[in-house]
């Protein structure tokens, strides 16, 4: 039976008062918050926010980290039937205007100082917004803006205004019905404005319902919430799963104390973007160089055998006796304490979505015991498509599809999906919407994939960039720009890639640096550098760049199919890129456009055959200032390999 998000919380909070439903750690302190407090202080907010003039269809933004207080405005405002709409909480001031102006929002709960002054600046361009509340009241003290309160005065004046109102909250949460809009997430925006995809609490509810099924989530689950809330994948791994499992979801103090914070909740259902777990396989890598001759080696010999025989032990499949005893002294030595170490000793489900994930990477966690597995969704999906089930995860599938959802595939190769956890619509933009949804309930996800032989899904890249080599001995041949992108990234020193290839003779590249692992193997070899840009243009790291890329095109001509898209020229980029400099949105996704058009020069250069090309790009410094970073870059020829015939 469909419910919605405050029934949720007020059966928890009935069923289990003084279960554990949330944690922030605050001073290195973990605090707790039962069901009953919890619902208690949703309450108070709902009926001050209701003093204040928000209703029922309205907007209400939310900007910050993953703070119990802001969780209990979003839920306060759906207790309204109003619509919370997170949004990221590391964009500037400017790239709140659309999304303020567009849902017409009046209200904003936020963290502290940083997003109030984001929100004032905003606020010259928005009218509208006549109320702030902070939770963090640090360097807040001496403001004097109308409409800036704290969300303790919020919580004193809704229970003066509940006093007044009595049953108040009671009926208002009756009011709210599944099919009602629950909340809104505006993608991220790249090739134009972002649109604000429209969820109802029937459609996210459904969907994490669906999820916990697949598997057998339960009020146990401890979940740490430190990605983005803004992000539809957080909201429905630590707001929808939450409220529709009863589990706890813990706050990590803040981003630069996540990795602690984890060893210290030790979760045992955890998601994660590969970006996060190529991080901590990095973190391992580096210390293991440091290590002593003995423990390297001791190392390299059980995670030798942990990949030959862990995948297997993980999935169920026979393994003999000696092999199977072997691991588990390996266990004792080396995977448990490294399980510990990543603060994955407990997890009992791990997902990862977002990209593709590397084989070498996906099987590396599963060797050592840990349960990774691969999801495919979106915003407009409320994530959950296809799933993996256990014994049944694969580095290059993205699972099955789950309950409720059927795929077809258009004649086209994109993936069609139909599915109880569709979008609404897209807020204010019916001709969006109409490209999106058929008449008859489908769903165009923009995906090209296929499903293979088992019933798997297995995803090549975004449709409408999936191209053709045109003229050059690979004339007419598929090339996918993601897919050569994510090849690249699956080596530890390329944090970035950029594929061009569609209409041309040959693909080149641009790579960024992943600066803490080529940091580290040029310190390794004591080569000195004065940053990234000094770094990325040493000739040592563009020979190990090359040898990246030549490994990566000797994989990519066993596949006959996209064999044409192996990189026959790239360069190390002078800088990183940056959402701040407009070359990558806020969950880190490269803006292909932008940058096609922004180095435009040096895309030229490759094509020219020219050896090097001077450019001077601004950039905008963390503090605010603005700037510029100039560099000659070389541009490498890479080795290309004949593809592999495949007997008939």
């Amino acid at each position: 039976m469909s419910s919605t998000f405050p029934r949720l919380l007020l059966e928890h909070a009935r069923q289990r008062p003084d279960a554990d439903a949330i944690r922030e750690k605050e001073y290195g302190i973990w605090q707790t918050r039962s069901w009953r407090r919890l619902a208690d202080e949703v309450a108070r907010m709902a009926a001050g926010l209701a003093a204040a003039g928000l209703q029922r269809g309205q907007h209400l933004v939310v900007v910050g980290d993953n703070r119990p207080r802001l969780t209990m405005a979003m839920l306060a405002a759906q207790c309204l039937g109003a619509i919370p709409v997170p949004l990221y909480q590391d964009a500037t001031g400017a790239e709140y205007v659309f999304p303020l102006n567009n849902a017409e929002v009046g209200f904003a709960v936020v963290e502290d100082q940083e997003q109030v002054d984001k929100l004032l600046e905003a606020r010259e361009q928005c009218p509208q917004l006549a109320r702030i509340w902070y939770d963090d009241p640090r360097g807040l003290r001496k403001y004097d803006e109308p409409g800036l309160a704290s969300i303790d005065t919020l919580l004193a004046e809704g229970e003066a205004w509940a006093a007044r109102h009595a049953g108040f909250f009671d009926r208002a949460v009756e009011a709210v019905q599944p099919g009602d809009v629950a909340a809104m997430f505006f993608t991220s925006g790249t090739t134009g404005n972002p649109k604000g995809v429209v969820h109802t609490h029937r459609s996210l509810i459904d969907r994490a319902q669906a999820g916990a099924k697949f598997d057998r989530l339960t009020a146990a689950e401890e979940v740490l919430a430190y990605l983005p809330p803004a992000w539809i994948g957080q909201n429905i791994f630590s707001y929808a799963q939450w409220l529709a499992c009863g589990y706890v979801v813990n706050c990590p103090e803040s981003a630069a104390t996540v990795t602690i914070d984890l060893k210290e909740i030790g979760p045992t259902y955890y998601f994660a973007p590969p970006r996060v777990f190529e991080g901590l396989l990095t973190s391992v890598t580096i210390r293991m160089e440091d290590a002593g001759a003995l423990k390297k080696n001791l190392f390299k010999t059980f995670m030798d055998h942990a990949r030959r025989v862990g995948p297997d032990l993980m999935d169920g499949k026979p393994v003999g006796f000696m092999d199977r005893l072997k691991y588990r002294l390996g266990d004792l030595c080396i995977y448990g304490p490294l399980r510990n170490t990543l603060g994955l000793s407990r997890v009992r489900v791990a997902y990862t979505a977002g990209e593709a994930i590397g084989p070498d990477l996906f099987t590396f966690y599963r060797s050592i015991g840990i349960n990774l597995k691969q999801l495919y969704g979106s915003t407009e999906t409320a994530v959950f498509v296809c799933l993996q089930p256990d014994h049944e995860a694969r580095a290059d599938t993205v699972g099955v599809p789950c309950d409720g959802v059927e795929i077809r595939l258009a004649e086209s190769g994109e993936i069609m999906i139909k599915s109880p956890g569709l979008l609404k619509e897209y807020y204010k933009n019916p001709k969006a919407t109409e490209e999106v949804l058929t008449r008859d309930g489908w769903y165009h996800s923009g995906d090209a994939g296929f499903i293979d032989a088992t019933g798997h899904l297995k995803i090549i890249d975004r449709a409408k960039d999936v191209g053709r080599i045109r003229g050059g001995v690979h004339d007419g041949a598929m090339f996918a720009p993601k897919y050569v992108e994510n090849k690249l990234k699956f080596y530890p020193f390329i944090k970035e890639a950029v594929a061009f290839g569609d209409g041309r003779d040959r693909v080149c590249a641009f790579i960024n640096l992943d600066m803490e692992a080529a940091g580290n193997w040029a310190e390794r070899r004591n080569l000195p550098y004065a940053g990234y840009t000094d770094l990325a243009g040493k000739p040592e790291v563009l020979a190990l760049m090359r040898e990246c890329v030549e490994k990566t095109n000797a994989d990519l001509a066993q596949d006959e199919m996209l064999a044409g898209s192996q990189i026959h020229r790239f360069l190390v980029l002078h800088k990183e890129l940056d959402a701040d400099d407009g070359e990558m949105t806020r969950t880190r996704k490269v803006k292909r456009g932008a940058i096609a058009d922004k180095y435009r020069v040096l895309i030229d250069a490759m094509y020219d055959g020219r050896s090097e090309q001077f450019i001077e790009t601004a950039v905008k410094f963390e503090d605010g200032r603005s700037g510029s970073v100039s560099a000659t870059l070389k541009i490498i020829d890479a080795k290309t390999f004949p593809a592999v015939r495949r007997a008939a």
